[in-house]
């Protein structure tokens, strides 16, 4: 929908570098008639900020660096024309003479979005949004974004007109993209600027958003409410305070397990396995079957192949690094018991890394062009950054 002219506000109708772990967009998505191009984009966007953030050190850096190719390359928008873009927007507000916007997105001569930025070294949080709050009541503007390059938080006025809400409708990491929010992202972007979409849309976004990012703490750290919310539903004695203790990890240990069990049925699902049935994790896996014995000998060993938590992120930094060579659908994964191979189109002999993390000592073992692998031992998985030329070496090796 192509909108045009002043754009009257109106009342709203009823009811978060190398160190960062995981950059993704699902392969579903690309699949199911998503816009290829659209996500090629926000996935090159996203791999440049996850290999450049811990260079990033001033807000103009960032600004450089994130900012604008963010403006360019996925809104669309002419960073170098004053009549698509305006940096440093001033306005005057009230008592405060001269006061600057770091962006305006204009349309038709009329603003439409304003961006507040701050450095990447930090959170963005809303004590940094005061020019947002007084510009957005003095323009046109619907939508205003802070942003610190590597998170984007998006807001309009739902809960009162002509003011800035508190709390953005939509938050993207470019860090850990969530699927749901692309088509969203895509809406703000100048070729399918939709604002009465995007504002119908924005109150079940917000918060959606807020109760995910909620659930998805609770998981990482519960609370003593959360705690003591299942306790209650599964132990009958007195909740006190020595129960709390032993349920706080047991609370903690069953949200983790419940999240890896959630992640290997998806992973059956998209394999294409049905319940109870093995997932095919190495070539003489795939063999067809046809003997009872061999196919119990088949389920029987699979069956003591657990996917971690651990693996998958892993997996997702290496496929943050392989996508600066490749698009990243086409980095796949495949467990085995010994090991949890990335592949370059899923195919075995297209080994990108391997992840060797079920001892104590966890190792990233990378193929040479002979197919010889060396293992590098790391403590933590951001030190898989540290072997990203490999990395890249070993995809272009298979282009």
């Amino acid at each position: 929908m192509e909108l045009s002219g002043r754009i009257a506000k109106s009342t709203p109708g009823p009811l978060g570098n190398e160190n960062c772990p995981r950059v993704t967009i699902s392969q579903a998505f690309l699949q199911h008639g998503g816009p290829m191009e659209f996500q090629d984009r926000l996935a090159a966007l996203a791999t440049k900020v996850s290999n450049q953030a811990s260079a990033i050190g001033t807000e103009e850096a960032t600004k450089n660096a994130f900012v604008m190719p963010f403006i360019s390359s996925i809104l669309g928008y002419d960073v170098f024309d004053p009549l698509e873009v305006v940096p440093e927007f001033t306005a005057d507000v009230g008592i405060k003479k001269g006061e600057k916007v770091d962006y305006a997105i204009m349309r038709d001569a009329e603003v439409q979005i304003l961006i507040e930025c701050k450095a990447s070294t930090g959170a963005p949080k809303i004590e940094h949004a005061s020019q947002l709050f007084r510009y957005f009541a003095t323009t046109n503007a619907r939508i205003a974004a802070l942003t610190n390059g590597v998170i984007w938080q998006f807001f309009t006025d739902l809960d009162a007109p002509n003011k800035m809400d508190a709390k953005p409708f939509l938050v993207l990491d470019l860090l850990d993209i969530d699927d749901t929010l692309i088509p969203e992202v895509q809406k703000l972007s100048k070729d399918s600027f939709d604002l009465d979409s995007i504002i119908s849309a924005a109150e079940e976004l917000k918060y959606v958003g807020a109760l995910k990012r909620e659930i998805a703490g609770q998981f990482r750290e519960p609370s003593d409410e959360w705690i003591k919310f299942f306790t209650q539903r599964v132990y009958d004695g007195s909740y006190t305070a020595k129960v709390r203790e032993q349920f706080t990890s047991l609370v903690t240990k069953a949200s983790r397990q419940f999240l890896t069990e959630s992640v290997n049925d998806r992973l059956k699902t998209a394999l294409g396995a049905g319940a109870g049935v093995a997932i095919p994790v190495a070539a003489e896996a795939t063999a067809t079957v046809s003997s009872e014995p061999a196919t119990q000998a088949d389920l029987e060993r699979d069956t003591e192949i657990e996917t971690t938590l651990e693996e998958l992120e892993g997996y997702q930094i290496v496929k943050a690094i392989a996508c600066g060579e490749t698009k990243p659908h086409r980095v796949t994964h495949r467990d085995a018991k010994s090991y949890f191979a990335v592949l370059l189109d899923d195919n075995n002999r297209k080994p990108i890394a391997r992840l060797h993390f079920n001892g104590r000592q966890k190792y990233l073992g990378l193929l040479d062009e002979q197919k010889v692998e060396t293992r590098h031992a790391i403590d933590e998985l951001d030190e898989i950054y540290e072997h990203a030329d490999a990395i890249r070496e070993a995809v272009v090796r298979y282009r």
